[in-house]
């Protein structure tokens, strides 16, 4: 078994080296000129998110639900726990990413939604509907299957004043570039008291699922967390037009296949001395 374990994670190491040299070719076709790879792009200097660990939310906030029905922020809020996510239902790449990440770490997290926690996602572009909203939540809810799921993860829209009290209240900070037409953002998730203070941030596209159940059972207890490091992913930018994502962008996932490869190589290693101790 562990010989099998070990195959199959050096072939998985090979196939991620294969991929990152692979897009490393196909970013030669990409338009001139490109900054330098290690110079962050104008856009992304003021993107991210400020930890506001024990700050509130603004509760009074209006916002409209996925059924067009206005709303308060604070009616997700009061007996459990909230899972707080910022997108835009058009994002081309990262959001989605995120939701998904999201999405598959609380179908592992053994609380339910609904009696633990509740879950609301917000879209940070004023323009889009709640039609557009009820469309992406149909879209998770195929997904998270758990009970309680359809009642208790709310999708919201709303005007651009309520979304900047919101956006400034969790201290997420974000850009929109009117060249590509998109906005610039960080991925990253919240987890918040039932009275509303932020309790918790998770940043990536994955979230590990005791990771996530631990901030949810801390938010329930009114604790608040430490600060977590600050390993953000930008989504910018996609050219819709070749169909692929810029250099930055692609940079920082030839990072992550790095430390994939890292990470493989190192099972491969544990494996062998454990084979060869048992030998």
């Amino acid at each position: 078994m562990r010989r099998i374990l070990a195959r199959f994670a050096l072939a998985t190491a090979v196939m991620a080296m294969s991929t990152a040299v692979a897009t490393s070719d196909w970013e030669k076709d990409l338009p001139s000129p490109q900054p330098p790879a290690s110079e962050v792009p104008r856009i992304l200097r003021d993107v991210g998110f400020d930890q506001r660990l024990g700050d509130h939310v603004p509760l009074d906030a209006v916002f409209r639900d996925e059924s067009g029905r206005a709303v308060k922020l604070g009616q997700f809020f009061g007996s459990r726990p909230v899972v707080l996510s910022l997108a835009y239902y058009d994002c081309p790449m990262l959001c989605t990413v995120t939701l998904n990440g999201l999405a598959s770490a609380l179908d592992v997290v053994s609380f339910d939604p609904g009696r633990e926690f509740e879950i609301v996602t917000v879209s940070f572009e004023p323009r889009e509907t709640p039609e557009l909203a009820a469309a992406k939540k149909a879209v998770y809810l195929r997904r998270y299957k758990r009970p309680g799921a359809a009642t208790a993860w709310h999708f919201l829209t709303g005007d651009a004043a309520s979304i900047k009290r919101l956006t400034d209240a969790v201290g997420f900070k974000y850009a929109w570039d009117e060249t590509s037409k998109q906005y610039a953002h960080a991925s990253g998730v919240m987890v918040l008291t039932p009275d509303g203070r932020l309790a918790r941030y998770l940043y990536g596209v994955e979230y590990a699922p005791k990771d996530l159940r631990l901030a949810i059972y801390e938010a329930a207890q009114g604790r608040i967390l430490s600060p977590v490091d600050h390993f953000l992913l930008y989504c910018y930018h996609y050219d819709p037009a070749l169909g692929r994502y810029g250099k930055t962008v692609m940079g920082m996932l030839r990072v992550g296949g790095a430390l994939t490869i890292v990470g493989l190589g190192a099972l491969v290693l544990t494996l062998r001395r454990r084979e060869m101790g048992a030998a």
